[in-house]
């Protein structure tokens, strides 16, 4: 750049001059500051070993987290109400009415927990080493899991609720995170969508396990009791599983020297980072003003609004179309199957044509508001199809999320700033969550349950706005940024000296 100055300069100066060796990235002491050529096959086959011994142990964990919150959705149906009073009858009226209200609680308390777990379980990830905080945590998830068996009272399981969220907290950010430090931003959708589909392909996986133990007649237990005994002994051996996690490409035990470094240095020309263990103040305050902040956490709540009405409720609305117990959980699965290969196109696509996130999160909000109307609109005689195929069709609703979390993960850099990002991210998950369970009112189940709906329809409409909004803000930016001449020496230092996006003029936005 000669002698010119850019915005920022400022910034870059003092990051650069910092004698503080932990607030650089940790990949500066392993590729140092200059560009080093990569043999292709080599880092072929570094991405081909972070994918395998990676990815199937988070499809595999998030999988346990969506089917620990869907188990009570499943509960309901098999006596779990009546059992610890989570449904209140009054007779009082012609006919009688029931109220949920209770398990709507039971249901959002999760989300209150995990509300309260996400900021201080990310920075410890940040702060410390990753596998032990990862396979601690999960181990104690997997205590309270099971735990769940002795719970006699619906106070009982609010409390349980509550810390369950807590420690399931650690999970998402720390996916996140993960996917952030091993991939590069054209890589990252894909892996994103791969663990995050499991929330798909586990309702089918959990709908079959849920089924099996619905023919579970005898034993000193219920059969809810017996479903939740085993989720936790499935997240114990996760547990296990976790404290093998590398905390970055350097520290990754499956790699050789070779591929460490070059799973380090091809991460340059993202201009990301891959970790810095120092919690920097400057980047919690860069993170309030940024405007993404705030349009991410936007369309992440709206767009996961559903997820608290569906996950919870989902087989109990289903039964109101006049099926089974077990048929309302076999009817999950046309809904899990459009999530899963819905979620893994979108993420192929996203990989192989640039810039094309936002628009694919917008048009996929389309079809969740179809099914949406259909379900609201249609007649609900005994049986009928039309809402059951409404009800399928909410699966798209797993794209507009999925890319929500790329769009975030994918656009800020600066270690803190990411570990912060995680963590707004699904703060909004969980306000969605929360709202959305309440939007249920058994009250109004003979007019088809119209606060859900359009309540619904509203957070989807605020979605597709936000998402145009953020389109249109990291548009700009990137031309601001492109207008600054490029010091190619200068770009390769910069890359591991843990600056922001905004701090970094080399960094590009993906839409």
């Amino acid at each position: 750049m000669g002698s010119e100055k850019h915005s920022g300069d400022g910034d870059v100066e003092a990051a650069r001059s910092s004698s503080d060796g932990s607030a650089k990235d940790e990949a500066m002491a392993m590729v140092g500051e200059q560009q080093h050529e990569l043999d292709p096959e080599v880092v072929a086959r570094v991405i081909k070993k972070i994918d395998w011994y990676m990815i199937p142990a988070m499809v595999f964990g998030y999988g346990l987290v969506y089917y620990d919150k869907a188990i009570l959705g499943a509960a309901v149906l098999f006596g779990m109400t009546t059992d610890l009073s989570l449904t209140v009858v009054d007779r009082s009226t012609t006919p009688p009415t029931v109220d949920t209200s209770r398990l709507s609680w039971a249901t959002s308390l999760f989300y209150f927990g995990m509300l309260a777990g996400l900021y201080p379980m990310t920075f410890a990830l940040q702060r410390f080493n990753m596998g032990r905080i990862l396979g601690g945590v999960v181990i104690f998830w997997a205590a309270i899991c099971m735990l769940t068996a002795a719970v006699t009272t619906y106070q009982g399981l609010y409390v349980q609720r509550f810390f369950l969220g807590f420690v399931e907290s650690i999970i998402p950010t720390g996916f996140m995170c993960i996917i952030s430090s091993f991939y590069t931003q054209q890589e990252q959708t894909l892996r994103q969508a791969w663990w995050f589909s499991a929330t798909c392909s586990f309702s089918i996986i959990g709908g079959s396990l849920n089924y099996g133990f619905a023919q579970i007649k005898g034993g000193s237990l219920t059969s809810w009791q017996y479903i939740y005994l085993l989720a936790g002994v499935l997240t114990f051996i996760f547990g296990l599983i976790c404290f093998a996690t590398p905390s970055s490409p350097m520290s990754a035990w499956f790699l050789t020297d070779e591929e460490k470094f070059a799973a380090t240095e091809r991460l340059r020309a993202g201009q990301q980072g891959v970790r810095c263990t120092k919690i920097k103040m400057s980047q919690v305050k860069e993170m309030c003003i940024d405007p993404k902040t705030y349009l991410i956490f936007l369309m992440m709540a709206s767009a996961y609004t559903i997820n608290g009405a569906v996950s919870g409720f989902g087989p109990l609305i289903v039964s109101t179309f006049g099926w089974s117990s077990l048929h309302s959980i076999l009817l999950q699965f046309p809904l899990g199957v459009i999530g899963f290969v819905t979620i893994m196109v979108t993420g192929w696509l996203s990989g192989r044509y640039k810039n094309i996130r936002i628009i694919m999160a917008v048009l996929c909000c389309l079809p969740v508001i179809a099914g949406m109307a259909i379900i609201w609109k249609s007649e609900w005689y005994y049986r009928a199809a039309a809402p059951v195929v409404g009800y399928s069709i909410l699966g798209f609703f797993g794209v507009p999320v999925t890319l929500t979390i790329s769009l975030g993960m994918s656009n800020v850099a600066g270690n803190t700033k990411k570990s912060l990002m995680a963590a707004n991210i699904f703060v909004a998950y969980c306000v969605g969550n929360i709202v959305g369970p309440q939007l249920v009112r058994s009250q109004t189940r003979a007019q088809h349950y119209p606060e859900l709906w359009l309540g619904l329809i509203i957070c989807y409409v605020i979605c597709i706005v936000s998402s145009a909004a953020l389109y249109a803000l990291l548009w700009f930016a990137n031309k601001k940024k492109e207008a600054i001449p490029v010091n190619e020496e200068e770009k390769q230092k910069l890359a591991f000296q843990d600056l922001t996006d905004m701090e970094n003029p080399y960094f590009r936005y993906v839409l």
